[in-house]
């Protein structure tokens, strides 16, 4: 009976890990294969510039809003 329980508590937990380790890897095969035959992957290109105008533009935005009397002398002092 031990060894039955024993048997069935290592395939679980097996079958558990096999399972995780297969969710990890299956959305990646394209990659992985690509990857394993030599291939190298394109560099991540950033898009610092164009995040940087956007914030920019907000804030010209924001600037131009017009502003409600009570906040008007404190935007003035900051």
């Amino acid at each position: 009976m031990m060894t039955i329980l024993n048997a069935v508590i290592f395939l679980g937990s097996f079958a558990v890990a096999v399972g995780v380790i297969a969710s990890s890897i299956v959305p990646q095969w394209r990659r992985i294969a690509h990857l394993a035959m030599g291939n190298l992957e394109r560099p991540v290109v950033m898009i610092t510039t164009p995040a940087h105008a956007e914030r920019r533009i907000a804030v010209r935005r924001w600037a131009a809003m017009p502003v409600p009397a009570p906040v008007a002398p404190l935007r003035a002092t900051a």
